[in-house]
């Protein structure tokens, strides 16, 4: 569970605008995290912290510092009570349940928090964004539940378990072990922090935790969107199919972006700028004739997610904000996760768009009387043996139930906003569950396509046994790739450790094609 790979390079964060790619480059362990050196970044820091401070002492009126939380507001907080109140709102939220984020989508969290605080209006210390920064450099990582968030007064219960590590509370993954944080922080050489007035409320009334998973989320959908066109070229050759309906002529009458790029690289993928028509079959079914329409839907998706995610990982959310300059203090909303929760609820829509289209080729391929004349189950096995080998039934099978998984999941998380926490959160996110959501369906999806790796490799080269034509070269050098790590299925075997070899190199950028 330790980072991939030791970094190389650093991503400076100093309230200038982070991408998606960087934070996934620090969450796998491609680069690392350093807050920017500028004496000027320190001061914009620092003055949120002074004025807040000067606001205390002329017994200024700040929500969450001199009054309850919540629907708490109203409760006026004795002067002499105020320091211990961050440290009640991260030990009250300690209400977490589920599975913990994994390595990566707890630093993808860490990250996304510690931005949003280099902003500079949440009137936090500097000593406390050293301290995040030293869990990110140090790989001292939270042990985080998923669930118990509702999205909006911001990732409350999950991110008290990174304002109480901060602490030395709690529980922490720290080389290779589970440990206390007490002990974690003390081996990397930081004390427990004690939570200034209204630090508790900046680390946790925010939207980090589903915006670092949005960032993942973003990342792994981009590499399937393109698989995907890369197995639909490898399912049209093997299926014999008709390559005209990919014609940049047609795609020019209809000028949607996503479906003109993805029926281009099935065209380059099957050298066919100017396919002959296949005289025997004017049209495809519609899993591979339109399969640029559908895998086009996520390509058009994909740059208005991005920047909907990238705004809101680029933002100070957290309630209220700190304006030293003009020396207000902002009440607001911020915390809201809407826009987190639409890109989520978009992308797992569209990706599970993408499983659903490479189950319904796999059928095509798998069935005799859809196929034009591959084996049956796409089964490697020839005479007498070939009556007890069953080839790719169980993968269909499989393909399939996942495809179903998949599906049932995109019932928008959005929609099912609940009034908590004595009506004063009442109407919220749900963005945190949404993102949860879009990495489960990410992960069928996954499966999905890594079983359509093994049907790729099989379908091309029992093609190949049968067809006049040479196999294009992109395809040819695809399946070579293919064959060095998956054998041809001749006799049954099982195919799950292999399964899981290909799904682990899709989400580690074994399988990554078409780079731009």
């Amino acid at each position: 569970m330790a980072m991939q790979t030791k970094s190389t390079t650093t991503v400076i964060l100093d309230g200038s605008r982070l991408t998606i790619e960087e934070v996934v480059d620090i969450a796998t362990g491609r680069r690392r995290a350093s807050l920017g050196p500028s004496e000027a970044f320190r001061q914009r820091i620092d003055a949120g912290a002074q004025f807040l401070d000067r606001l205390l002492l002329e017994d200024g009126v700040v929500y969450g510092v001199t009054t309850g939380y919540g629907d708490s507001c109203t409760v006026q907080i004795p002067s002499d009570l105020i320091a211990e109140l961050p440290h009640h709102l991260y030990t009250y939220h300690g209400i977490g349940a589920g599975r913990l984020f994994t390595p990566e989508e707890t630093r993808a969290i860490l990250v996304a928090r510690l931005n949003s605080l280099c902003q500079g209006v949440s009137g936090v210390s500097w000593e406390l964004l050293v301290q995040l920064e030293q869990l990110l450099v140090h790989d001292v990582l939270p042990l985080i539940p998923s669930e118990g968030s509702v999205g909006a007064s911001g990732d409350l219960t999950p991110l008290s378990y990174v304002a109480a590590v901060l602490c030395g509370e709690r529980e922490v993954w720290y080389q290779g072990a589970k440990t206390s944080a007490a002990e974690a922080l003390k081996a990397i050489g930081l004390k427990p922090l004690r939570l200034r007035p209204k630090e508790a409320l900046a680390l946790m009334n925010g939207t980090s935790v589903m915006t670092g998973l949005a960032c993942i989320a973003w990342l792994r959908a981009q590499s399937l969107e393109r698989l995907s066109t890369r197995l639909t070229a490898c399912n049209v050759w093997a299926s014999d199919g008709n390559a005209h309906h990919f014609d940049e002529k047609l795609f020019q009458a209809k000028p949607h972006a996503g479906p003109q790029l993805a029926a281009r690289r099935i065209r380059e993928d099957l050298m066919s700028e100017k396919p002959a028509r296949n005289e025997l079959r004017l049209q495809d079914r519609y899993s591979l004739r339109c399969a640029p329409h559908v895998i086009g839907v996520l390509g058009d998706a994909l740059p208005f997610l991005r920047q909907l995610i990238e705004n809101e990982l680029n933002s100070a959310n957290d309630n209220p904000l700190i304006d030293p300059e003009g020396e207000r203090v902002l009440h607001g909303g911020h915390f809201y996760g809407g826009h987190i929760a639409l890109a989520m609820d978009t992308l797992k829509n569209a990706v599970a768009n993408l499983a659903d289209l490479m189950d319904r080729q796999l059928a095509l391929l798998v069935d005799q009387r859809y196929n034009h004349g591959l084996p049956s189950n796409l089964s490697g096995s020839t005479g007498p043996r070939a009556a007890i080998n069953h080839g790719l039934k169980a993968l269909q099978i499989s393909v399939s139930a996942w495809t179903a998984e998949a599906l049932k999941q995109t019932m928008p998380a959005s929609v099912f906003s609940r009034s908590t926490e004595c009506h004063n959160q009442d109407k919220v996110s749900m963005g945190t569950i949404a993102a949860r959501d879009a990495l489960r369906v990410l992960e069928l999806t996954e499966q999905v396509a890594a079983g359509m790796l093994i049907a790729a490799r099989q379908a091309l080269e029992l093609r190949l046994r049968i067809s006049e034509l040479p196999l294009p070269a992109p395809l040819r050098n695809f399946l070579d790739e293919l064959s060095r790590a998956i054998p041809l299925v001749v006799e049954d075997r099982a195919l799950d450790r292999e399964l899981q070899e290909l799904i682990h190199g899709l989400r580690t950028g074994r399988w990554e094609v078409y780079s731009a």
